[in-house]
């Protein structure tokens, strides 16, 4: 008997080997003791971080490694702007803004970025300075959830300046886990806003034979994906996945599942990822300004969209498919979206 689908993969920003927990980060002279045998991961202004290039290939899909540096580089003792990630294999991670050196060989190097088109990044002696949406999925493990995680605190504080009780100044405390007001003494913690993802489809068999697919306004032309949206005010998930799908598609789901989750720090989400079932035959009706388009999607469609799937120039028009969905492109590697699309395609009906 055919089974539910789930994910048969961990989504990339989901993968993790440091270990976080709260007391590593509230011990100060443990931190300061092992500051000189620390690494430290660098990020721009524009959130990237440098990646060691695997020769001629650039970087290698799920096995790059993060260009991290010598804590004692930036000072013998921890510098203020430093924030503790965790530790791993014995060694203390942290993240630290940087930029890279002057006088070192630049150049820029194109590689496969997200969904699919080729990308130039910075390329200084030797290293490439890549951004987390774009090329998580080229991570390790550990490099992955060091990325992530610095992402995420690095966004948080840079919106978390100000109290948000009376206006003060805030400072961080924690080692970039909390903040505290100059002025009133509150006390704060990196937030995260929930937001659900839900990959519909229609009502035949256990898996359905078509997913809803739509597309932004904003988005290049052929590029399509699940439907998304923050969860609100007083609201449980199931709640925000019917009331998102009706309000963007106009469509009534049901049998709501939930499959998974993934860190998403753009500026602080976190996708929790479910499935529903939809009538393939009701009217779709795209919200004004939201969803230029929604249209369902046959399973033979999706992959032959992933089987066809090749490497793009910025602005190139996706080639069409065999099956009607012309210039289907689907989400990109680092999305839980397409984690969610694979382990549908899967799927037996």
């Amino acid at each position: 008997m055919t089974a539910p689908f789930q994910l048969d993969a961990l989504p990339t920003l989901s993968r993790s080997t440091v270990d976080r927990e709260e007391t590593l980060r509230t011990e100060p002279d443990r931190l300061a003791r092992r500051w000189p045998d620390a690494r430290v991961v660098e990020l721009d202004r524009s959130g990237r971080t440098p990646v060691r290039a695997a020769g001629t290939s650039g970087l290698r899909p799920g096995g790059s490694a993060l260009a991290t540096r010598k804590a004692l580089d930036y000072g013998d003792t921890i510098p203020d702007e430093a924030m503790f990630l965790g530790q791993w294999s014995d060694t203390d991670y942290w993240t630290m803004p940087g930029d890279p050196a002057e006088d070192v060989e630049r150049g820029a190097a194109r590689i496969a970025g997200s969904w699919g088109v080729l990308e130039e990044v910075p390329e200084v002696g030797g290293e490439l300075w890549v951004d987390l949406r774009g090329f998580g999925d080229l991570l390790d493990d550990t490099s992955a959830g060091l990325f992530t995680t610095a992402q995420a605190l690095a966004n948080w504080h840079r919106r978390a300046r100000f109290c948000a009780v009376c206006g003060g100044h805030t400072a961080r405390r924690q080692f970039g886990w909390a903040s505290h007001c100059e002025q009133c003494g509150r006390e704060e913690y990196p937030r995260t806003d929930p937001a659900v993802i839900c990959l519909v489809h229609d009502e035949a068999g256990v898996n359905g034979e078509h997913v809803l697919l739509a597309r932004q306004p904003i988005w290049p032309v052929g590029r399509y994906s699940v439907l998304a949206g923050f969860v609100e005010a007083g609201e449980s998930l199931e709640g925000c996945v019917e009331r998102e799908i009706r309000e963007e598609v106009g469509a009534e789901v049901r049998d709501i599942r939930y499959l998974g989750s993934q860190p998403w720090p753009f500026p602080r989400s976190i996708m929790l990822g479910f499935t529903a079932r939809a009538d393939r035959c009701a009217p779709l009706t795209p919200a004004d300004d939201e969803i230029e388009e929604a249209f369902w999607v046959s399973r033979a469609e999706v992959r032959a969209a992933f089987a066809n799937s090749r490497l793009r120039e910025p602005g190139a028009v996706p080639t069409p498919i065999a099956g009607g969905a012309a210039g289907l492109v689907l989400p990109g590697n680092s999305s839980i979206a397409r984690v969610m699309l694979d382990a549908w395609a899967r799927a037996e009906p």
